[in-house]
Parts: structure tokens; sequence; C-alpha cells
């Protein structure tokens, strides 16, 4: 990956405490994955960054290795890397995503 394209994606994720890597827009996703973590994030009441990989092919593929995950969508909170969708959809179920936002607020 270019050097910028790290960059970028790392200013990304320092300038915001959650962003979501996602196909599309939290307002219009494009891909049920997507839609899948937006509604999440939307139930916990996180307010987030959205990224569309969409709009820019360097950050499409440029997340996937930044963070050595294949897949997209990808969720960032206070700069470290927590999953994609299963895993989000898990951690909403079982109550640890709450407290993975929640944690060291303000």
């Amino acid at each position: 990956m270019e050097d910028s394209v790290r960059q970028r994606i790392q200013d990304i994720i320092e300038s915001h405490d959650v962003v979501l890597f996602m196909k599309g827009t939290k307002h219009f996703p494009q891909c049920g994955f997507s839609a899948t973590v937006v509604e999440v994030l939307r139930r916990s009441g996180a307010d987030f960054q959205d990224v569309n990989v969409l709009e820019d092919p360097g950050i499409r593929q440029g997340i996937k290795e930044f963070t050595n995950w294949p897949t997209i969508p990808q969720l960032y909170v206070r700069g470290k890397f927590v999953g994609g969708c299963d895993i989000v959809r898990e951690m909403y179920e079982n109550g640890e995503l709450d407290a993975v936002l929640s944690a060291n607020e303000g």
C-alpha cells in the first residue's frame, strides 16, 4: 500500500472516535453487511463517521491491508479496530459493543 493511502487512513481513524469504513454511506448503505453495522451503531446511539470505500479505490483496498482484514465494513473505535459485520453484531447482541463504545468517553 502506498504511504499516502496509509497516512490518509490513519488520519481518518485518529480524527474521529468511531469510524465505519463501509460500502455506501450511513444514510444510504450499499451492501447488506454495511447496512447491518449502521443499524447496530444507530441502536447503540453511537455518533460515527462513515467512509464510503466505493468512492475511493485506494481506501477500499488499503483498509483491507491496513488491518489485515479481508472484508468491508470495518469498525474502528478510538483508533482500534473492532471488527467486521459478524463481530460487531455479536458484540451488540451480548452487550460488549456498548462497553467498547462508552469506554473512556469524554
